[in-house]
């Protein structure tokens, strides 16, 4: 099978998707996050669909070819998660595997806290469960203490959350000056010697932003994205702007009183698959108390750590897929796709 492009149209959103393997095959359906697109699942499309999964990766919110909306609040989780109910039901399912990474991630946790009927499993690469979905504040409680001192990183590494809750014009104003600059920063694997050091986001307010003002221009990391798909992220990033994706940042407050609503008192009782990056040093979940809230909140729990950087399923396909397919063949038999 191919990868196609279809759209999911309601009369309050617009979903933009690509889809691979047989369209009645069970549904595996993988959310970006920031500043991504659905081609960031490019590796996983092909592999999943070729096992006959139908598998399905949409343009968020504000990205790509999908709505794109003028208010911060409208890129709240609640509104967010609506998105995937409306996509799953155009698809014709009453349930999928949802997969999730970086601003993916909280989508999926909210929506198998908020929707288990509809959620045969959930795995996230990164981020884990019970964590940003409660708000930045119950994050920055989990920060380690060893790298990131109170008096010197009073939010850690997520300072640069609170740079664009703060100065958001000024946060995403270098990143709309040259978008293909900064996309050709973004994608890079991951840096082993970086462990155990204080991450650059902790430094963006009083550098005022991740990068004093100027974007670096750094060669293009060719182990994580090809000139193409670099292309293909700054075109659509150059149309919409950074405004909407970066929303997503600024709605800590409502996306905590939205997770007050989750079923089950926050507890998931389906399959559950966490990847960790161990050269992820924001999601820092290797040494951090990070995943801590997680392992209680998960009570079918697979964790794996992969020897990679944030941007796992692109620097690390093949590993990420194999972990997927281990765990949906031992873990989610009842999702595997039946012989033809």
């Amino acid at each position: 099978m191919s990868v196609t492009e279809h759209i999911a149209k309601t009369s309050r959103h617009t979903t933009f998707y690509l889809a691979d393997g047989p369209e009645d095959g069970p549904a595996i359906i993988f959310i970006h996050g920031w500043p991504e697109l659905s081609i960031s699942w490019r590796h996983q499309l092909p592999a999943l669909g070729a096992l006959g999964f139908r598998a399905i990766a949409p343009d968020m919110r504000g990205y790509g070819r999908s709505s794109v909306y003028s208010r911060s609040q409208d890129y709240a989780q609640e509104h967010i998660v609506r998105d995937m109910v409306e996509l799953l039901d155009s698809i014709g399912r009453k349930t999928a595997v949802w997969v999730g990474h970086d601003w993916g991630s909280p989508v999926v946790w909210n929506f198998a806290a908020h929707h288990p009927e509809k959620c045969d499993a959930v795995a996230s690469l990164c981020v884990p469960y019970h964590a940003i979905e409660l708000g930045l504040d119950h994050v920055i409680s989990l920060v380690d203490r060893e790298i990131y001192p109170e008096a010197e990183y009073p939010a850690g590494q997520w300072d640069y959350m609170r740079h664009y809750e703060e100065n958001f014009a000024e946060a995403i104003a270098p990143m709309d000056a040259n978008v293909y600059k900064f996309v050709k920063l973004a994608f890079r694997k991951g840096n082993p010697a970086g462990e155990g050091k204080p991450a650059a986001t902790a430094m963006a307010r009083r550098n005022r932003g991740m990068f004093g003002g100027s974007i670096p221009d750094l060669p293009r990391d060719s182990d994580v994205v090809s000139e193409e798909d670099l292309c293909i992220y700054a075109a659509a990033l150059e149309r919409n702007g950074f405004f909407g994706p970066s929303s997503w940042y600024v709605n800590h407050a409502a996306n905590a009183e939205y997770f007050k609503s989750a079923r089950n008192d926050g507890y998931l009782d389906m399959p559950v698959l966490f990847l960790n990056a161990q050269y992820d040093y924001v999601c820092e979940c290797t040494h951090s108390r990070l995943p801590e809230p997680m392992r209680k909140y998960c009570r079918n729990l697979t964790e794996l750590t992969i020897r990679s950087g944030h941007w796992m399923a692109q620097e690390k396909p093949r590993e990420v897929n194999a972990a997927l397919v281990q765990w949906l063949a031992t873990k989610v038999p009842a999702v595997w796709p039946q012989p033809r």
